[in-house]
């Protein structure tokens, strides 16, 4: 029944959601005695659908429904994986999913400008300065020969997709090399695992590869980090959470308390991963929900970038589309004020507070 009434709101957009906080109207009884510690749960048990396929990205959802913050509003989290994206948007757009994480692309802008209805509501994966998860190696024998991204200049590079935040950062970095696009050879090779089989044989001279493949490829030798992503990307925002427009719109006594139940697991992280709180607890229940299930890996990988309040890029959002429109991969226009609505996201950092760095 609450997907059935869901549908209409699709039809529903709130117009300029990333300031109208007024825009959320929910109940919002806060109380030191409530279970959470500040909102009371829900009457009724009520299932959200987070569409998640076990990245390192997801840790706000996990961490949160290990640690019971969605059971202290009567919230009950079910994990789908979609194959990829394009069957994910329309179920996230037709309410079959609830929330999903979403990465930049030309083809993820053109969906929403086409009329597959998301909202972008929080952050969901950047790259920490000087600690990149997402960032260029370069192969292990290079190290003397490539010591500067100007050294770039004739080389074969791997990239794992073109009109995407891969690309997008691969362009920087030719930007601040001074380097033009074809002094160096582009290797689209989607596959990350992939690039160190092919840095190793020496059929490319350096990837942008992404953790833990980084750290993997470099205590076996193969590869060597390669300055920092943030040296000339310094805010890229790499992935956003997604909300259905009738959980968003319609539902925001559930939605606000998935936000605050999302944003306690993200600060339960970047507690264990900054300031080395209880980062045992929290390794434990990421080798249970990732692909990483190596515990000592955990303890040197660069970790995800997730921001404690839910804070995004969005100027970087903004920069990526116009990249992407520049090259021609852009079809019709997309409305940031209508898909970017970060209102509920703001109105639950208001009732848990802001992070204490």
């Amino acid at each position: 029944m609450r997907k059935w009434l869901g549908m209409l709101g699709v039809l529903i957009l709130l117009i300029g959601g990333c300031s109208e906080k007024d825009a959320v109207k929910v109940n919002d009884d806060v109380s030191k005695d409530n279970p959470s510690g500040d909102l009371a749960p829900l009457s009724e048990k009520t299932k959200v659908v987070i569409a998640e396929d076990g990245s390192a990205s997801g840790a706000g959802f996990y961490i949160a429904n290990e640690k019971g913050y969605f059971d202290d509003y009567n919230i009950e989290v079910e994990f789908v994986s979609f194959a990829n994206s394009d069957d994910m948007l329309p179920a996230l757009a037709s309410g079959e999913v609830d929330i999903a994480g979403g990465i930049s692309s030309a083809a993820f802008f053109n969906a929403i400008a086409q009329g597959i209805d998301v909202k972008i509501i929080a952050d969901k994966g950047h790259n920490a300065k000087d600690r990149s998860y997402f960032t260029f190696v370069i192969g292990a024998d290079k190290q003397d020969e490539i010591k500067d991204y100007s050294d770039l200049k004739g080389k074969r590079v791997a990239v794992s997709g073109e009109h995407g935040v891969d690309d997008y950062i691969y362009q920087l970095m030719l930007e601040h090399a001074g380097l033009a696009k074809d002094e160096v050879e582009f290797v689209l090779m989607p596959d990350f695992g992939t690039m160190l089989a092919a840095i190793e044989n020496g059929s490319i001279d350096a990837a942008l590869n992404i953790e833990p493949l980084i750290t993997q490829g470099v205590s076996q030798g193969i590869h060597a980090r390669f300055g920092d992503a943030t040296d000339f990307a310094p805010e890229a925002q790499i992935a956003m959470v997604l909300g259905a427009p009738q959980f968003m719109n319609d539902e925001q006594d559930v939605s606000l308390r998935f936000m605050a139940a999302y944003l306690k697991g993200v600060r339960d992280y970047n507690d264990a991963f900054i300031k080395g709180e209880d980062k045992d607890e929290i390794i434990d229940i990421m080798t249970k929900y990732t692909a990483l299930k190596d515990p000592a890996v955990w303890e040197n990988v660069f970790v995800t970038g997730l921001n404690p309040d839910g804070k995004m890029f969005i100027g970087d959002i903004r920069d990526q589309y116009e990249m992407y429109k520049k090259n021609g991969a852009i079809r019709g226009q997309f409305k940031f004020d209508e898909a970017i609505d970060t209102s509920i996201t703001e109105k639950a950092v208001e009732i848990i507070g802001e992070y204490e760095k």
